[in-house]
């Protein structure tokens, strides 16, 4: 349980993330990463293709149905009743047939309504083939537990026996989400995008919003329906429950960056699944370099600052998903945190000017990406203390003048940092102060609620003022 609830400024931000359009066709399969197996390929213990069978298989009290947490039980229970009461996911199907997502497939010239094209559908309900289908149910049911824990047919019944082991469903289909980097990799799939589910400047063109993520901070809004931390598993070490959220927020930021550096790949080359061509595809910049409020040159504080990095009137690459990360990997290793700092300086160099070269972005983003995926590694299996997570939180606070520069969705993700960080500390730590610190992080997330009005000298002064008083 988080000891201070999530600001409403984050609920509102992911109930807008889950206004999905995406392309054409459904693949569910395993993300680009490569580190999980398409469910698909897999099959039953006849050799059968695993099928989808609808979230009322999971209903029953005496399985994830229970009304609350059933007391002495390894799992809660309660699962099913989280999700369909509390959980946006549910309700996603319901986003589409909105005034909002009526207009934005209007717009986009989908010949449907957002409810009934495969555009959309891809990522606001658990939408197959009809040879996928092992039973009927209603697409109206939003995103379900298949679309996480993939394809059920083959093993909703053995899952159940007594002693049945979770790596037993995993070879019958299920996906792996108590590895936080699968986990983390299923999230990305709709919050970041694949060559076949992505949201690009021509849906964010037609009202669709932009895309962010952190996995912490959207567990916790979502809001988890499982335990955090996990039991105990043979072979592993048991969790500290203090620190399960920091694990949740560093690995899950390195995977975002690897998933990140995979895309940007991909679209330099050309390889999108629907063939269309756009480069520079305006998504992968700041979308603030060019959508803010208009004021007097004098009142700028763009202008004040300068343009570092690129010519003035070429919009910056976003280096949201890096410029706080980049703090804690310099600390778990810096050869390897130096090696990112190359790459992604190539990257932002690159995207950050009028006409890109497209070799030039594949080859710097795909070598990064490698970089990225050792440290969710390292980030998934190491130890966590409170001194490693006061530095980055201390750290964080002095970088916020770079930070705060690099614009809107940098400060969303070191507001979150501050948030999921500040939480696992307070709660190991049990500091005199914390409602002060407590005020000074809400305070940053409240400078968020009106993108139009954000203020990199105002972020930055508000971020500085928190680090004397974790000292």
């Amino acid at each position: 349980m988080r000891i201070a609830p999530k600001p409403h400024w984050l609920h509102a931000a992911l109930c807008a993330a889950l206004l999905l359009p995406f392309a054409p066709a459904l693949r569910l399969s395993a993300t680009e990463g490569g580190a999980s197996r398409s469910a698909e390929s897999k099959g039953d213990s006849n050799g059968e293709p695993v099928k989808y069978i609808g979230p009322g298989s999971c209903a029953a009290t005496s399985c994830h149905g229970s009304v609350k947490p059933v007391a002495g039980s390894r799992i809660l229970q309660n699962e099913y009743s989280t999700w369909i009461v509390k959980d946006r996911h549910s309700r996603a199907y319901q986003d589409l047939t909105g005034d909002i997502g009526e207009r934005i497939a209007r717009i986009l010239k989908l010949n449907a309504k957002a409810e009934e094209a495969p555009k959309c559908l891809a990522c606001h309900a658990l939408y197959t083939t009809p040879e996928q289908r092992g039973r009927p149910f209603e697409l109206s049911e939003g995103v379900s537990c298949e679309n996480c824990h993939g394809p059920a047919s083959a093993w909703l019944g053995p899952h159940t026996t007594r002693d049945w082991p979770h790596e037993k469903s995993v070879a019958l289909g299920m996906r792996d989400t108590r590895d936080v980097i699968h986990r983390t990799e299923k999230c990305l799939e709709c919050h970041l995008g694949t060559k076949e589910k992505f949201v690009d400047h021509e849906m964010i063109a037609a009202g669709h919003p932009d895309l962010f993520f952190e996995l912490d901070s959207f567990s916790a809004v979502m809001p988890r329906h499982w335990k955090s931390p996990r039991e105990s598993t043979p072979g592993k070490p048991v969790e500290d429950a203090s620190w399960a959220g920091v694990r949740d927020w560093s690995t899950g930021q390195a995977v975002q960056l690897r998933a990140e550096m995979e895309r940007l790949t991909w679209r330099a080359k050309g390889e999108r699944f629907d063939k269309k061509e756009v480069w520079p595809e305006y998504s992968e910049l700041s979308c603030f370099a060019c959508h803010h409020a208009l004021a007097p040159a004098k009142d700028s504080w763009r202008q004040e600052h300068g343009f570092a990095g690129r010519r003035p009137g070429d919009p910056a690459w976003n280096s949201s998903r890096y410029i706080v990360f980049r703090l804690l990997a310099k600390q778990i290793d810096s050869a390897g945190a130096e090696e990112l700092d190359r790459r992604l300086l190539e990257v932002s160099g690159e995207m950050s000017k009028l006409s890109p070269d497209r070799g030039v972005v594949a080859s710097s983003a795909s070598a990064a990406a490698p970089v990225a995926q050792r440290f969710a590694e390292r980030l998934a299996a190491m130890p966590y203390d409170r001194a490693t997570v006061l530095r980055t939180l201390q750290w964080i606070s002095d970088d916020a003048e770079n930070i705060s520069l690099a614009d809107e969705r940098a400060a969303e993700q070191a507001a979150m940092a501050m948030d999921s960080l500040y939480i696992a500390y307070s709660k190991d730590a049990k500091p005199g102060n914390a409602d002060e610190v407590r005020a000074g992080i809400n305070e940053l997330f409240r400078q968020l609620e009106n993108p139009s009005a954000y203020n990199a000298d105002h972020f930055a002064a508000s971020l500085q003022r928190i680090g004397p008083m974790l000292r």
